[in-house]
């Protein structure tokens, strides 16, 4: 008997039928363990689930599988036991989160904050607007996101240059950023948050950056230093579109709120309709891959 550890029962629903000899059991990771806890083999926490890892995975002693139903690892890189492959849910949500990033580098372009104003105050205030043509997007994270953010962004014409830690063919490396941040018109933000790229974007990152350039962050929060992308809206030099940021949730009454030329969303990128279905459809694969004695896909072997 194979068991299965799912968090919930709407999870356990959206697994579907797996094979003959698969026992699929719930638990939330509280104090009330289920039976055969301890026989779970293939586990699928909580969504960025960082509390209590010690113990969750000493409840599972014969433990060989941690799927992850997000692309982020860092709440739980580090934590997994020796001889447990940690899995990603990388191919999931890259295209909803690299729509968004395409609609709010749309939005600051054609000016949609300034018309929604106007609107509201029943003002009708034409003004000069851009579009993406020839446009130079700089995406920083050249995984599935940064991919699937780049061939979005080659159908507008926009020209996507895709930065890595480490350069390979058709990808800068990152110690080259302060070369290519001066003629950047968009920045993206794409990458897992690392020891490295914690605090990457300070206030030289954002110094280089050229006079109403764009900063998008779909990464974490921690990658940008609050402080000094505050000071640059303030200043009115740079624009900025954040779905993550730090602190998160952004408390009331943060300056974030009231900073000019700024596009917040609560950390939304990936909250569409379909994306648990979509989780869990990559969840059934990996289970009948890991009973049939296949490969599995999206192992963390590193990160970049």
């Amino acid at each position: 008997m194979t068991v299965v550890c799912v968090p919930d029962s709407n999870a356990r629903k959206l697994l579907g039928a797996l094979p003959d000899g698969v026992e699929v059991i719930v638990w939330d990771g509280e104090d009330k363990k289920p039976e055969n806890l301890a026989d779970t083999v293939f586990w699928v926490p909580q969504v960025e689930d960082s509390t209590n890892l010690a113990e969750k995975f000493a409840a599972m002693p014969k433990l060989k599988v941690t799927q992850l139903t997000s692309a982020g690892v860092e709440d739980i890189l580090g934590h997994v036991p020796d001889g447990v492959l940690l899995c990603t849910a990388r191919g999931v949500h890259g295209s909803a989160v690299a729509e968004l990033v395409l609609t709010v580098i749309l939005a600051t372009l054609r000016r949609l904050p300034h018309f929604g104003e106007a609107q509201r105050q029943g003002r009708w205030d034409p003004v000069e607007a851009d579009d993406l043509r020839d446009k130079r997007v700089l995406i920083i994270g050249a995984g599935d996101l940064g991919e699937q953010t780049a061939r979005r962004l080659r159908g507008f014409d926009a020209e996507p240059v895709l930065v890595a830690h480490t350069a390979r063919d058709g990808i800068h490396a990152t110690s080259e950023l302060p070369s290519l941040l001066p003629e950047a018109d968009v920045v993206v933000l794409t990458v897992p948050l690392t020891p490295e790229t914690t605090g990457l974007v300070d206030a030289e990152f954002l110094s280089r950056m050229p006079d109403g350039a764009l900063l998008v962050n779909v990464a974490r929060g921690k990658v940008v230093d609050t402080a000094a992308l505050l000071a640059e809206l303030t200043a009115g030099r740079l624009y900025a579109a954040l779905d993550v940021m730090e602190p998160e949730p952004l408390p009331a009454g943060h300056p974030l709120w009231e900073a000019p030329n700024l596009i917040i969303t609560p950390h939304a990128a990936g909250s569409i309709a379909k994306s648990g279905a979509r989780a869990f459809a990559l969840v059934n694969a990996q289970v009948r891959r890991y009973v049939a004695g296949e490969d599995l896909i999206n192992i963390v072997e590193g990160v970049d």
